[in-house]
Parts: structure tokens; C-alpha cells; sequence
């Protein structure tokens, strides 16, 4: 087996997700030392990886903290006592005066309860409010959360699948630091791509992808750096694409490619 054949074998992303024995890992190892291209594919997937855990990062909803300090100021807040009025009956005064006053402050007695009971009944509805709204905040959590998951697995397993062939697209002098991946089936057509490091853009351009078949370059789609997906599905390319590159374009693509913008570039 040749260096490229060991590289899309698909040992080197086993190596990385830690799925390998030890003998297994060892080998990989000795493999990366001897090789320089070997170390360089693993260093290109543990970059993808990285990504792939900053793009998964889920933010808690804004004024959970403050929400949380409200109720446990809530819980250590005492309730005052009503005072109590000691009656020292006058020996003077008649036994309907006497019923009289009695019935005030049983009236009084009456509209404090009731406007206590009243404000509790108000905080126990603002408190249920408030866990109707976070719980209806962790459901929505929990399905973007699953739909992650989803999306993981699915990269996880295009990578995996020996059936993509891997083209790792390098910066141009337009733009050293960047990169990104290409995923390309050439039996299926389906290409995806995986952006490891691409500026922002203004509002009006967009990347394009570009596939070069008999020297000719091939429209494969327009995206945006910060699409919010690990892998980004784009058009679909029949067999005989000899590279694949990335150019700046306006927004909705071009039908030929600026080549002054080239990014990325990368041969099959």
C-alpha cells in the first residue's frame, strides 16, 4: 500500500476520533514521523474537528442568571407579621359600640388577608410564567441540540466514507491561512465541503466553488463562510474534475470564476 493509499484508507480519522488499538496507534505514529504528508493529513483532520466543536457550541438563553437570582431573593424574603391590636375594653362603653369596632376590625383583618393572599396568588403566577418560558426555552435548546447531533453524525460519517475522496484545498498568495476540505463522490456526484478558515465577507460576495474538469472550471455552488454547518452540501459533480478551487464572487455566483480572488486550491 502506497502513502496515498494508506492516507484514504480512513485510518488517519480513526486515529484521531481514538478509535484505533494500540499496536494500531502506534503504527499511525510511526507512519506521521516517516511521512511528512501523513502528519500533515492528520493535522488537516484534527483541524476539522476543532471546527466541528466550536460549530456545536450552544449559548444558555440570555436572563437565566437574573431570572434565578429574582427567586432566590424571593425564597429568603420573610414576611412581615400584621400587628396586633390589643383591645383593653372600656367599662363605659356600650355593647354595640363594642360590636361595632369589633366588626371594622374584622372587616380590616379581612382586606389585609385578602390583599395578601392576592399578591401570593400574583407571584405564583409570575413564577409560573417563568418556568412555562424556560422550559419552552430548554425544548427549543434541546432540538437544536439533537439536530446537531444529527448533523455530527452525518459528517462523521461522510468522512469515514472511503467512497469520498478527500481534497484538501491549500491558501493562495490572495490568502495564506486559509483552507477548507472538499468531500467529492465520484460515483454519486454529491460533493460536500467542510470550511476550516475563510474571512468574512461584505454583504454583496460570496464564495464560490469551482471544479476543474478538462481544464475547464465548473460552477459546484455559491455559500457563505458562517452558514452555521460543519459540512455544506453543494452541487453535484460528475467524474473528471482534476481540482477543485474557491473564488470570491458577487453574491449569487458568477458564470466564470475571478481568478485574481482564488482563496483556496486544492487537486483531486
Amino acid at each position: 500500500m502506497n502513502i496515498e493509499e494508506y492516507i484514504s484508507s480512513g485510518i488517519l480519522e480513526a486515529y484521531v476520533m481514538d478509535q484505533l488499538s494500540a499496536a494500531e496507534r502506534t503504527e499511525v505514529e510511526q507512519m506521521a514521523a516517516k511521512h511528512p504528508e501523513v502528519q500533515e493529513e492528520l493535522d488537516a483532520i484534527e483541524l476539522s474537528i476543532e471546527t466541528l466543536a466550536f460549530a456545536t457550541a450552544v449559548q444558555p438563553p440570555e436572563g437565566v442568571k437574573e431570572k434565578l437570582m429574582q427567586q432566590i431573593g424571593r425564597a429568603e424574603t420573610k414576611e412581615k407579621e400584621a400587628p396586633v391590636v390589643q383591645m383593653q375594653p372600656d367599662k363605659g362603653v356600650g355593647i354595640l359600640r363594642f360590636a361595632a369596632a369589633a366588626s371594622v376590625l374584622i372587616a380590616l383583618a379581612s382586606t389585609v388577608m385578602a390583599f395578601t393572599y392576592w399578591k401570593k396568588w400574583q407571584s405564583a403566577e409570575d413564577q409560573l410564567s417563568d418556568m412555562i418560558a424556560q422550559n419552552a426555552q430548554f425544548a427549543e435548546n434541546y432540538n437544536q441540540v439533537n439536530q446537531q447531533l444529527d448533523d455530527i453524525q452525518s459528517a462523521v460519517a461522510i468522512m469515514n466514507n472511503r467512497s469520498y475522496k478527500r481534497v484538501v484545498m491549500a491558501g493562495t498568495d490572495n490568502s495564506p491561512d486559509a483552507q477548507a476540505t472538499v468531500y467529492w463522490n465520484e460515483t454519486t456526484a454529491d460533493v460536500y465541503l467542510s470550511i476550516q478558515n475563510l474571512k468574512e465577507l461584505s454583504q454583496g460576495q460570496q464564495y464560490q466553488l469551482w471544479a476543474i474538469i478538462d481544464g475547464k472550471p465548473v460552477d459546484a455552488g455559491v455559500f457563505d463562510p458562517n452558514n452555521g454547518s460543519f459540512l455544506v452540501q453543494m452541487n453535484n459533480i460528475t467524474s473528471g474534475a482534476a481540482a477543485f478551487a474557491v473564488t470570491i464572487e458577487p453574491r449569487g455566483g458568477s458564470q466564470n470564476p475571478s481568478l485574481e480572488t482564488m482563496q483556496v486550491v486544492g487537486n483531486v
